[in-house]
């Protein structure tokens, strides 16, 4: 059969707009969602049960509805959790908010659309005439669609580091996924741990050492050394920030700098930001987003990605008893030493080299960016000319639309895409709040282009 719609991919992204379709598509409509995660929707981050993995949003801002602010609330509330809007839920509560709320949907099967569930992955893309796209799939079969959404996520980055200097028999002792927590299990309570990054993932993963009962030193280790920032126990307004005419990157930081050295909260500030960071990354131009990466992304995350008040007062009381110390510096080499590894690497502003034992070396960089590598799919469209990189790498080229763009800038006709692969259009295309509104538009879209495609007859039906 062909669907009416397919969405590629098993994340936060696809979910929403799963859900979203459910509630814009008629009942006649077919949506195929394809992806070989068993966790479908809730990926890494909302699959975990341990209560300090946090979201970094409170519960008012996470509702999968932009339209429905409260929703999140008061699923939480039928559960029988004392929420409140600022509060900061744990993240595996949001994994089963997702959960219900897309079987809620699913239940009336005889007024919605129909979805079928592909427990597959898409290697290769043929573009078709005027009909639509076939995909090929991994278990051999094939899937025919109208209207494509590419919700792909992004993997783990690798270690910043050349393969050549990384000690082969250091290897055993590398974690490159930490995310698949079950190295937590072969970690001796004294052992001395090497963290590299010093994020939001860093973070999650000192408290999970913490509460498996280890003990010992943690170095963290980062180019910065620079840690996110907690949000206020109690939050003020957002205050409008007062910008510039200039685009230049060096001239607005300089603006926000002075409206909060004229006693303006920052975190306020950049919560005013907000709204408007999407239509302010596109107004720059490429040599402005390009000088914004280079010097001040590490900062831009720190402020704008904070952590709970109560994670933070936990993790910062280690950096205080000397349990965790973070190296600012750039990794040089991994060696085998002893049963362990020694962790070389320059320190920032100097030339000399330092190191330290570490028994285990854990990759925290974060997400790769969503580069097209990663993906079979996404490489196998590349050469055949259908997608193409946005001019700084973050993803693949999209218009304000998220429809995807050919090398030559056009639009293809039924190819979209959503979350992290837009972020060099929208940059603020990761988290929650901003995802949700590009599922729902996405949705509006792609039923408005189904209703035009109709019969007459089932138009008026």
């Amino acid at each position: 059969m062909t669907y009416d719609v397919a969405i590629v991919g098993s994340g936060f992204s696809a979910i929403a707009l799963t859900i979203n379709l459910l509630r814009f598509l008629p009942s006649s409509a077919s949506i195929a969602v394809i992806g070989d995660d068993p966790g479908f929707g809730r990926g890494t981050a909302y699959r975990t049960e341990f209560y300090l993995h946090r979201l970094n949003v409170p519960a008012a801002r996470m509702s999968v509805f932009p339209d429905r602010p409260d929703d999140f609330v008061e699923w939480l509330r039928r559960q029988g959790r004392a929420a409140f809007a600022e509060d900061f839920a744990s993240r595996g509560d949001y994994g089963l908010y997702l959960r219900d709320t897309l079987a809620s949907l699913l239940r009336p099967r005889e007024r919605r659309a129909r979805v079928d569930f592909v427990k597959a992955k898409a290697t290769a893309c043929v573009q078709c005439e005027s009909d639509g796209l076939v995909f090929c799939l991994d278990n051999t079969g094939e899937l025919k669609a109208r209207n494509v959404i590419l919700a792909l996520g992004v993997g783990n980055a690798d270690l910043p580091l050349p393969k050549d200097r990384v000690d082969e028999a250091a290897r055993p002792r590398i974690i490159d996924n930490p995310w698949r927590l079950g190295w937590l299990s072969r970690v001796g309570r004294t052992d001395e741990i090497c963290i590299f990054g010093s994020g939001l993932t860093m973070i999650d993963q000192v408290l999970s050492l913490r509460a498996q009962g280890h003990r010992g030193r943690i170095h963290v280790l980062s180019r910065r050394g620079l840690v996110p920032h907690p949000h206020s126990a109690r939050r003020a307004a957002p205050v409008p920030p007062e910008l510039p005419e200039s685009r230049e990157i060096s001239t607005l930081l300089r603006a926000l700098r002075r409206q909060v050295d004229k006693g303006a909260d920052w975190r306020a500030v950049i919560d005013g930001l907000r709204p408007q960071t999407q239509a302010l990354w596109q107004s720059l131009g490429t040599e402005q987003r390009g000088r914004f990466l280079r010097h001040a992304l590490a900062w831009w995350n720190i402020h704008r990605h904070r952590i709970a008040p109560e994670v933070f007062t936990r993790f910062d009381a280690l950096m205080k008893d000397g349990t965790v110390t973070v190296h600012a510096g750039y990794l040089r080499s991994i060696e085998k030493e002893g049963s362990g590894a020694s962790v070389h690497y320059r320190r920032r502003g100097r030339r000399d080299i330092a190191a330290f034992h570490a028994d285990w070396v854990v990759n925290c960089t974060g997400m790769e960016r969503a580069g097209i590598g990663h993906s079979p799919l996404l490489t196998a469209m590349r050469d055949r000319r259908m997608i193409a990189m946005d001019d700084l790498g973050l993803g693949i080229s999209v218009d304000p639309q998220s429809r995807v763009l050919d090398p030559q800038g056009r639009p293809q006709p039924g190819l979209f895409a959503a979350g992290a692969l837009t972020a060099g259009q929208f940059w603020e295309i990761t988290a929650v709040p901003d995802i949700r509104v590009q599922a729902k538009a996405l949705a509006e879209t792609v039923a408005a282009e189904i209703a035009r495609r109709a019969p007459p007859y089932a138009r008026i039906a």
